[in-house]
């Protein structure tokens, strides 16, 4: 069983930092893509930011410039850097991610539970 927990949110001023991490647990051969998606009250889910296993990152249009994906595999954590956070960034930041939990496994999905984040102007 994979166990994802997320941390790393809180309050902070708009202009701010906070770095979140998405920490993987459990029976993992691989960690493939992991992407971070928020949600915010009467906003569409939106896709923050993915970390591919080949170094492939990419951004959402509205937190490019902003925000920095990264990965440590011996940890099987992925963090997400927020910079200079806006009102408008705030919201439950989760993680979604693709597992291998051995070496001939089909690429399993996981979500966790999610971090707040707030951001006042």
């Amino acid at each position: 069983q994979v166990r994802v927990v997320e941390s790393g949110g809180g309050l902070v001023q708009a202009g701010g930092s906070l770095r979140l991490s998405c920490a993987v647990s459990g029976s993992i051969f691989r960690l493939n893509e992991v992407d971070w998606v928020r949600q915010a009250p009467e906003k569409q889910r939106e896709l923050v930011a993915i970390s591919r296993s080949d170094g492939n990152d990419t951004y959402g249009d509205s937190v490019k410039g902003r925000f920095t994906i990264s990965r440590d595999n011996a940890k099987n954590t992925v963090y997400l850097q927020m910079n200079n956070l806006k009102p408008d960034d705030a919201g439950v930041y989760r993680c979604s991610l693709f597992v291998n939990e051995y070496s001939d496994a089909p690429s399993t999905p996981y979500w966790g539970q999610g971090t707040q984040v707030f951001v006042s102007s």
